[in-house]
């Protein structure tokens, strides 16, 4: 029984690189840590990159100038605002870990103006890591254009998670 359980793992988690790694050129990546909600660290053929994820955005889990804007916007303390990204950063942290790999689908805009990598990250079974968080209410939308390839299903995940007070809604 244990047997016949694996092989199906193995096979479905075969389908879902299969399907992902025809649909899109996709660049494969194995994870170093995660940096907060929406940034991890990687290892692309043997040199660390800093990916942030497009189309999201979650709060910081540090104190820093961004935390204390995010502060102001928010209408609430820099320690909520660490303390959500907290929560963020700790459900990305869940998701993968070090050693995974991963594939990263770039969009018009390969870098941001701090040189990290700007993508779609997709997971072995097939779903996209930025729209997991989103969908289970631990990040915001942003849309950055010219990559906004995803946006609508950002936005209606967004919506979603909050009238059903997930993740960061609660």
């Amino acid at each position: 029984m244990k047997k016949i359980s694996l092989i199906l793992t193995i096979i479905t988690l075969s389908i879902g690189i299969f399907s992902i790694s025809h649909s899109q050129n996709l660049i494969p990546a194995k994870v170093l840590y995660v940096i907060d909600g929406d940034t991890i660290k990687v290892l692309i053929n043997g040199k660390k990159e800093s990916v942030r994820l497009i189309g999201i955005d979650t709060p910081e889990s540090r104190k820093n100038k961004r935390a204390k804007k995010q502060a102001k916007q928010m209408r609430t303390s820099i320690y909520q605002v660490i303390k959500l990204g907290k929560l963020s950063k700790n459900f990305v942290k869940s998701i993968v870990k070090k050693g995974d790999t991963i594939y990263l689908e770039l969009d018009i805009q390969p870098r941001d103006f701090y040189k990290r990598i700007l993508a779609y990250v997709w997971l072995p079974n097939g779903e996209m890591l930025n729209k997991k968080i989103i969908c289970s209410g631990f990040a915001y939308p942003l849309t950055v254009p010219p990559n906004v390839k995803y946006e609508k299903e950002f936005l209606k995940c967004f919506r979603e998670a909050r009238e059903k007070k997930l993740g960061l809604w609660k």
